[in-house]
């Protein structure tokens, strides 16, 4: 219980409010690319096939083990819904930051820094991962902040 309340436990600053609606809210939609098919995604299938490589008539696939991809798609999906109420936020958070970490090293420092905003690059560079990073380093270590779940429960808990 005492682990569980060290979790959970933030004070009612609106910084972390801030930084973990904006990540909730950003990371929403590429979550939902990759579980539903919203925003112009392939769905859960399609995206773990891509993640896997197990996708036949797409050559570019990233071969990551099923554990990992399924775990990417998590962080995405119910990270941003978790950061959105402010539900288990540190995990979530987590969950979202390594998965740039991953992104950066795998697929966009070569590209070098900055996002392909002319399209003059071969892609897109790691700006966005690491401002992702940031918000997702203050939801860590300050908490979910003012308007949390994460609050309510901790408080809870504590008495």
């Amino acid at each position: 219980m005492k682990l569980l309340h060290l979790l959970l436990k933030t004070d009612s600053s609106t910084g972390p409010l801030i930084a973990r609606l904006v990540l909730g809210l950003v990371m929403f939609p590429h979550g939902a690319q990759k579980v539903l098919g919203w925003f112009g995604g392939n769905g859960f299938t399609g995206t773990m096939q891509f993640f896997t490589g197990t996708m036949q008539f797409f050559t570019g696939t990233m071969h990551i083990p099923v554990l990992f991809a399924f775990l990417a798609i998590a962080a995405e999906f119910a990270g941003a819904l978790g950061l959105i109420v402010g539900l288990f936020s540190r995990v979530a958070a987590f969950g979202v930051a390594s998965v740039m970490v991953v992104a950066i090293f795998s697929a966009h420092a070569a590209n070098g820094f900055f996002m392909n905003w002319f399209g003059n690059q071969k892609g897109e560079g790691f700006e966005y991962h690491l401002l992702a990073i940031g918000l997702a380093l203050i939801v860590i270590v300050q908490g979910a902040g003012k308007a949390s779940l994460d609050g309510l429960i901790a408080s809870r808990l504590q008495k």
